[in-house]
């Protein structure tokens, strides 16, 4: 995720991450190394190679990427992981808690129950004994991402594409969530997994929704404890909160971080989609609202560094079109959705820049909002004139 900060050229994968928040890639080789003796046994002679911490890592937990070989059925074959570790407390975390486990059991669900490609999970491993962290295993998936440094719409392989190209990429990209969103009895997956709360996840799309809002209320209160109050974050909440739609329906499984930039694209279309830490249950426009916004916020960056940027991708209209296509699904409410994103955006931005202070890598502002760098993006949308003054119809 961003940052927080308004200078475009920050690396925002490196701001607010301390210096030992990186784990020593040779200690973690041989570590891993031992681990998976006991799980692949060591008849299989396993061997740890190449280790290396991607710079392009995400700050809510650290990626680490392994080449591993085993032996197993009588064939030697080298393996390219990735192992995804819970953060330390020490690195003053973006979520309060990382439930691994729970994104282990839904890539695997998701891998096997719909035609959503996912990277196979080898293990998850919840003990911090031999890592030092909780962490899972999964097998890297080779392909294009679009970068969030500089974002992709600055200048890269996407903005270069041929518009048929683009085309093809934004409605492969939908059809994932098209095909996600069919997965049947998805709150059978989140009730039934170890470490959830003991209150049922609600089937119904509503009742997943005002769920949904009170754990954004819930994220707030911790992310600002012994902290400033932000009164954007909180007018946001009453509002939203005061005006949330009637959606109709069960509750489909949402991706949750449902944006390009969370996919590996090969020849344009999604070969690995990744990140599932914040999958919930939830209405469809929940994850339309998160990749229409997510566009929307590079856009804005865009514009505010004077460039062209990519405004003809990824369109309210556009979306819900392509979705309705897909799956015969009446979208509906698309801009309460889309401030929700921005206001749940607001919220892990909050943090991000929260840490950045304390590590010393910024000063705290006089006003809080202006730790939000879209701060003028959400405040628009809650007046109302956020989508006028861009020239998108609204749907």
């Amino acid at each position: 995720m961003p940052d927080g900060s308004s200078d475009t050229r920050t690396d925002f994968t490196e701001v607010a991450r301390p210096s030992d928040s990186r784990s020593d890639a040779a200690d973690l080789a041989g570590r891993f190394r031992r681990w998976l003796v006991g799980a692949v046994g060591a008849d299989a002679r396993p061997e740890v190679g190449e280790t290396a911490v991607p710079t392009a890592a995400g700050m809510s937990s650290d990626t680490v990427l392994i080449d591993a070989t085993w032996t197993a059925e009588g064939a030697r074959n080298l393996h390219r992981l990735v192992l995804r570790m819970a953060p330390g407390e020490d690195a003053m975390p973006v979520f309060p808690s990382y439930d691994l486990g729970l994104q282990a059991a839904v890539m695997r669900a998701v891998g096997e129950r719909t035609a959503v490609p996912v990277p196979r999970v080898h293990w998850h491993e919840p003990s911090a004994e031999p890592l030092g962290r909780e962490f899972l295993v999964m097998d890297r998936v080779d392909g294009d991402i679009p970068p969030d440094v500089m974002p992709y719409n600055f200048g890269s392989w996407v903005s270069e594409a041929s518009p048929e190209h683009r085309r093809r990429l934004q409605e492969s990209s939908i059809d994932v969530l098209a095909r996600l969103h069919a997965m049947a009895e998805p709150e059978r997956l989140l009730n039934g997994s170890a470490g959830r709360s003991a209150v049922p996840a609600p089937a119904d799309a509503v009742g997943a929704l005002r769920a949904h809002l009170d754990g954004q209320r819930r994220y707030y209160e911790w992310a600002s404890e012994g902290g400033p109050r932000s009164p954007l974050i909180e007018r946001a909440l009453e509002l939203l909160g005061s005006t949330v739609p009637g959606v109709a329906g069960p509750a489909v499984l949402c991706w949750g971080d449902a944006r390009i930039g969370n996919i590996v694209y090969r020849d344009f279309r999604p070969a690995g989609v990744l990140d599932w830490e914040m999958a919930a249950l939830g209405p469809r426009e929940m994850d339309l609202g998160w990749m229409i916004f997510l566009h929307r916020f590079f856009e804005d960056l865009a514009a505010a560094a004077g460039l062209p940027g990519l405004p003809g991708m990824l369109r309210r209209a556009d979306v819900a079109d392509h979705y309705v296509r897909c799956t015969g699904h009446a979208v509906r409410n698309l801009e309460w959705f889309v401030t929700y994103a921005a206001l749940r955006q607001a919220v892990i931005m909050y943090r991000i820049q929260r840490r950045t202070i304390a590590f010393g890598q910024a000063e705290q502002p006089a006003d809080p909002d202006d730790m939000i760098m879209h701060r003028a993006s959400l405040e628009e949308m809650l007046d109302g004139s956020y989508w006028p003054a861009r020239a998108e119809t609204a749907r």
